[in-house]
């Protein structure tokens, strides 16, 4: 007999029945067969008054359920509905615990049939959904949902979804039904109950797999077809590279297309480029179409020339937009074929033989089981094994170290797989694409690595390059984490802890019950133990009387002193530098001896003897972060990042070079023929001297293009200035957070929210945020703050946009990548000018060094970092050329101070004006 499924949903006037909360309407939806064949819904008077909060929510008010029944008078419908069926909910947990303790409440039964959720059921069958909300998921779902938080609406549209999802798992193949099936004991819901009555249809046919899949190794995957059948004709139709011609073409396959003079000249510069075989710098304004505008020439300048051109980009989301997006329309524009891939580190690819190994390990986490419950249903849609297209739980994320793929494989084990293995296959791609889609990470990591992951290149492109010199620091930089360096060796462990070596002993021992290495288990010991004698001495080092701290991230400079401290710290440094050493020997020894024993190696040893490997390697990396600070005479910059409240979790040690230029020049710029960094702010009063210096470019070697923005930045854009708030360095830091915090109220109301308010530094955003909230002021706008408002940038920005009335507050990472247009950003506000504390290590250090050559530290460094980021914030207001909008800063030095003027003369000609608020409040109300 067919299951019945009854959809259920409430509106209630509160979270808890416990606390006497009530329920104010019921749904029900009943599905079987497939398709819908009862809908019921009730009102119902809760007795009580229902909150200002709900009836914003749900749009029911008092008015509406007075004449309506009582829980009681429908709860024998309620039964007689849920009889022999499943019970189903968005959040299941929620409406059944409300609806039992109704039910009991009115003298019936509560519910104790099964259950199934649809947020669980959408997390195991949409392993790569954005989100799990209803109304996200029936907008990813083609469901109109027009009624939101009405339960009759809810409820039906919650239908729909499980009508999908039951579609959906019955399409599977068996194989992957079982495999569910094997891991569904432990989910909230009865989807084990589900899987039995599905598999016990299918095995009484013949199997059917869908054309799309096959089951390799007992993994049902999606067949991954060859891209190579291009139609031919286009191989043949390369012409020379004419504007005129590109032109014409872009004309023909563009559906917006728009003449940019601009785009055009910024084609012709790189092609040059990269024929005369030199280095080019080109600052991009808004609005040039700067990703088609460097496709289009790599494009042709590979295909011509039979050469590959790297593109590199600094974050996955504009790589994720250039597959999606821009190279989709290259494609189309170009009259022959291209090809291009995407290529990232190898850790964001799954590793095939370590799933397959851990679906047959025994879990009870919940996440974990989750997690492989995704992972079996994104193999059979995936056609990259990139992880960046699963939304993982911070629980998923972390059994993903355990599958993802490290390269460090027993080949007996990979063999089997390697026809399979996604980043092997990427990198097949890779070897015969004429585009390379990178970031600037990798890129990095690839030019000073033996073993490269990039097909050897000469040509790039490197797209938001202004961020190139700050991931290059990095990357020649060390870091030494003591919660990761405590778990790596607590992942090795004494013999008695029976981690990794406890293991390695085993193996080693015929009867299987292994002998304890005194010594080594003494070091493991000793390790742990010193570790955190460790970063106590380096804390006492760093907190002692007269040494300066940046509050923004509580971090203290560390430097060579004649001090007791520092000779403590340094000691303690050197004996755990020698420990490392011996463990690191000891552990080579260990596993040279398992490879050298006749017997061949399980796939248990081998998973021990790759992890051990892979904490070597950390270590040596840990030795060299330890010996750079302490121990050797070298030019770098070190400090320790520390939350005194949870010391010691959260300390790092962070070591990175005064400068990458020299480094750069003669391990990327030497080596390459032609490199072309593109952005909008790569310029400083229209000078590019300063990202010049910091790249280490050498002048006869490149040429810079400045290209403008097409924008009518006059006409779209006001800069305002308010006189009547005090001068930030002038007052106490409270007294400016509440003048700003009275301008921002009075700005939110004349122009209904849609705004972006930049801080420099997070505890003023908080304070300001809490003071708007204190205020009562802004009670109908969604105020969403970064670090206090839940969510990643990327939904943060999202939620911006969805609300009518809202205010967005951010820091750091909001001042440049977001992309709002249009109409949902009307007002930018930026709090201060972003210079950066002379407190913070980098900058101190950096200013010393200038200092010491007998430069300007704050005209050489400190102001052009500042104009740099300030550009950036400029440029998240105008999108568009329909965007119009104001910009209000305030911090007052921009019209006071000599160098005010470098900030105005690095951004587009904009109308400056400086008023008082009320004559502000006019001219917003007017330009609007």
């Amino acid at each position: 007999m067919e299951n019945k499924y009854v959809v259920i949903d409430l509106e209630t006037n509160g979270n808890s029945p416990k606390k006497g909360d009530r329920i104010i309407q019921f749904a029900a939806v009943v599905v079987m067969n497939g398709e819908i064949v009862e809908e019921y819904s009730s009102l119902i008077n809760p007795l009580q008054p229902i909150s200002p909060f709900i009836e914003e929510l749900t749009g029911i008010n008092d008015e509406m359920v007075k004449d309506a029944p009582l829980f009681e008078e429908i709860a024998e419908k309620v039964q007689e509905l849920l009889k022999d069926a499943y019970f189903v909910a968005h959040n299941v947990l929620f409406d059944l615990s409300f609806l039992s303790e109704e039910l009991e409440q009115a003298f019936y039964k509560p519910f104790y049939g099964p259950v199934l959720d649809t947020v669980e059921l959408a997390r195991v069958l949409f392993p790569t959904a954005d989100s799990y909300k209803l109304t996200d998921l029936a907008l990813q779902e083609g469901i109109v949902h027009s009624r939101p938080h009405q339960a009759d609406s809810d409820a039906y549209v919650t239908a729909e979804l499980l009508l999908i999802l039951l579609h959906k798992l019955e399409g599977l193949p068996l194989q992957t039904n079982k495999q569910l099936h094997k891991l569904s004991g432990s989910l909230k819901s009865d989807i084990d109950l589900l899987l039995e009555d599905i598999m016990d249809k299918k095995q009484k046919k013949v199997e059917y797999i869908p054309d799309h899949l096959e089951v390799y190794r007992g993994l049902a995957l999606k067949i991954i077809k060859n891209e190579e059948k291009d139609n031919r004709e286009k191989r043949k139709a390369l012409q020379n590279f004419s504007i005129t011609e590109i032109e014409k073409q872009m004309e023909r396959a563009l559906p917006f297309f728009r003449k940019r003079q601009g785009q055009l000249k910024m084609m012709e510069t790189i092609y040059e480029a990269f024929c005369d075989n030199n280095h080019r710098l080109i600052e991009a304004g808004t609005g040039i179409g700067k990703s088609l505008a460097y496709l289009l020439p790599a494009a042709y300048f590979a295909f011509a020339n039979k050469k590959q051109i790297v593109i590199s980009t600094y974050t996955t989301q504009l790589q994720e937009q250039l597959i999606n997006k821009e190279l989709p329309l290259l494609k189309s524009t170009l009259p022959f074929f291209v090809s291009y891939t995407i290529l990232k580190g190898r850790s964001h690819y799954i590793s095939l033989d370590k799933f397959e190994i851990s679906l047959q390990e025994k879990e009870d986490n919940y996440d974990t089981i989750l997690t492989k419950m995704q992972i079996l249903i994104w193999l059979t849609e995936t056609s990259t094994g990139d992880k960046d297209e699963l939304n993982l739980s911070s629980g998923g994320a972390a059994y993903w170290n355990k599958i993802k793929n490290d390269g460090n494989f027993s080949l007996a084990i990979s063999k089997a797989w390697a026809p399979k293995d996604f980043y092997r296959r990427t990198r097949l791609l890779a070897q015969k694409a004429h585009l390379i889609i990178t970031n600037h990470a990798l890129l990095l990591k690839d030019s000073t690595s033996l073993q490269k992951s990039i097909p050897a290149y000469q040509y790039a492109v490197i797209d938001e390059g202004h961020h190139f010199e700050k991931v290059a620091t990095k990357h020649f930089g060390h870091k030494f984490s003591y919660v990761g360096v405590k778990v790596s060796i607590q992942q090795v462990g004494t013999f008695e802890q029976k981690q990794l070596y406890y293991k390695m002993e085993l193996f080693m021992d015929k009867e299987g019950k292994g002998q304890k290495d005194p010594t080594f288990n003494r070091l493991i010991g000793d390790l742990q133990i010193e570790l955190d004698s460790f970063f106590r001495t380096l804390m006492r080092y760093a907190k002692k009387p007269g040494k300066k701290t940046v509050y923004t991230n509580n971090a203290f400079r560390i430097k060579r002193e004649d001090t007791k401290e520092w000779s403590n710290a340094r000691n303690s440094a050197e004996r755990l530098v020698f420990l490392f050493k011996d463990a690191i020997d000891a552990i080579t020894a260990k596993i040279n001896r398992l490879k050298q024993s006749k017997e061949i190696l399980t796939t248990k040893q081998v998973l021990v003897t790759e992890r051990l490997a892979e904490i070597q390697k950390e270590w040596q990396d840990y030795l060299m972060a330890l010996r750079i600070v302490f121990l050797r005479e070298e030019k770098h910059i070190s400090w320790l990042e520390a939350d005194i409240r949870t010391f010691p979790n959260n300390a790092v040690l962070f070591a990175q070079p005064y400068s990458v230029g020299e480094i750069l020049q003669k391990e990327f710029f030497a080596q390459k023929n032609s490199i072309v960094f593109t952005s909008a702010t790569l310029t400083v009063n229209n000078s590019f001297d300063y990202y010049v210096r910091s790249l280490g470019l050498i002048a006869e070697n490149y040429k810079a293009e400045q290209i403008i923005s097409p924008f009518p930045y006059e006409k779209q854009v006001k800069l305002l200035v308010p006189n009547d708030i005090p001068e930030i360095n002038t007052v106490p830091l409270e007294e400016f957070i509440a003048a700003i915090t009275e301008q921002i109220i009075q700005i939110a109301e004349a122009t209904a929210g849609r705004m972006l308010i930049l801080f420099t530094a997070n505890d003023m955003l908080r304070k300001t945020h809490d003071l708007i909230k204190e205020s009562g002021c802004l009670e109908d706008f969604a105020i969403l703050a970064q670090g206090i408002t839940n969510g990643s940038r990327m939904r943060l920005t999202r939620n911006f946009q969805r609300y009518e009335k809202a205010i967005l507050l951010g820091t750091n990472s909001f001042w440049e990548g977001i992309d709002i247009p249009g109409e949902d950003l009307s007002c930018l506000v930026i709090v201060r000018l972003p210079f950066s504390s002379p407190d913070e290590p980098l900058t101190e250090a950096k200013n010393e060094e200038i200092k010491k050559n007998g430069g300007n530290p704050f005209t050489e460094n400190s102001l052009p970092e500042a104009v740099l980021r300030f550009k950036q914030g400029f440029g998240r207001l105008i999108r568009t050329e329909e965007d119009k909008g104001f910009i209000v800063v305030f911090d007052r030095r921009i019209l006071t101070t000599t160098y005010g003027e470098t900030f105005l003369r690095s951004i587009p000609a904009v109308s400056v004006e400086t008023k008082k608020l009320n004559e502000m409040i006019a001219v917003i109300k007017k330009w609007l």
